[in-house]
């Protein structure tokens, strides 16, 4: 038994070198028509997904038969240094455009976004009558749509990626994929409100009251419908009053009645909320203050 396993596995390296040593003659050699073929072999491979399927029927039933599904990268590589050749000995030709189309698909399929969203966002301006034009605009949004990171990290990729998905949808209004581009994109502007979101929350807790109050009206100003909006008018509520309480004496009026103006529009947009009473108190405090500043005045008479 041993001696079949160990015949085996001499079987399966031998088959391996000798695999890679025809793929590595081919590479260096001039035959473009083996070339072709080859990276069409190894392509079509890469994209081919290796699936596990649950086995639960519970499973099944809650998340679906596929439990994982993954694309051989080291097949996808391979193609793409074989298309690299044909692009570059066939640049306006139909094995061309191909070549560069899948150049940027395989790196799409091996989940390198930057490389793949580089070529094929110059698809379109290499092959501006391509029938694959559409298609590759589409997935070079999309790997800006993957680039976009967490909410608590840096916003730039999402907006980047809001704007190409929206680039699209502008360069083909009629494609059945701006459905797809819409939902897409309220789910990164929600990303965007959340990383905002959590700022407001983070000036609140450590009370940095002037960049509270700041941080949530611009809040307000750039997501006018957020789910957040009542608890981010009542942070800059309570924000406005601890920094106006606080302030030095010739800071202090102009801070109460931007306070008091902050109350009346809360109150205006939510006139049954449970804070009422408590801000209620707060009003009533900064009033007393501001009658004790205008007592503090020297009577110009």
């Amino acid at each position: 038994m041993k001696s079949i396993l160990y015949s085996a596995l001499i079987a399966s390296i031998t088959l391996g070198f000798a695999s890679c040593s025809g793929y590595n003659e081919i590479l260096k050699g001039d035959d473009y028509e083996k070339k072709i073929q080859i990276a069409d072999e190894y392509y079509q491979a890469g994209v081919t997904p290796k699936i596990k399927y649950r086995k639960s029927e519970k499973a099944i039933e809650k998340k679906g038969a596929i439990r994982k599904q993954k694309f051989r990268t080291g097949s996808l590589q391979r193609s793409v240094a074989l298309y690299e050749q044909i692009y570059q000995r066939m640049p306006k030709g139909a094995e061309g455009e191909l070549s560069y189309f899948r150049i940027g698909t395989a790196y799409y399929y091996s989940n390198d976004f930057y490389m793949a969203g580089y070529y094929l966002a110059q698809f379109p301006q290499r092959f501006p009558f391509s029938a694959k034009g559409e298609e590759a605009s589409f997935l070079s949004a999309m790997c800006s749509v993957n680039n976009s990171p967490t909410p608590s990290l840096d916003k730039t990729d999402t907006e980047l990626a809001i704007r190409d998905l929206q680039t699209f949808i502008d360069q083909y209004p009629q494609s059945e994929l701006v459905d797809s581009c819409n939902t897409l994109i309220d789910g990164l502007r929600f990303k965007l409100e959340q990383k905002d979101y959590e700022a407001v929350l983070l000036y609140d807790k450590t009370a940095n009251y002037n960049a509270a109050v700041t941080s949530a009206e611009t809040f307000i100003e750039d997501f006018p419908i957020s789910r957040y909006r009542e608890q981010v008018l009542q942070i800059a509520v309570e924000n406005s009053y601890l920094l106006a309480k606080n302030s030095i004496d010739n800071k202090k009026a102009e801070r109460i009645g931007n306070t008091i103006e902050r109350y009346n529009n809360f109150v205006a947009q939510f006139p049954e909320s449970v804070e009422l009473g408590r801000f209620e108190k707060m009003i009533e405090e900064l009033k007393d203050m501001e009658r004790e500043l205008a007592a503090k005045k020297p009577n110009k008479n």
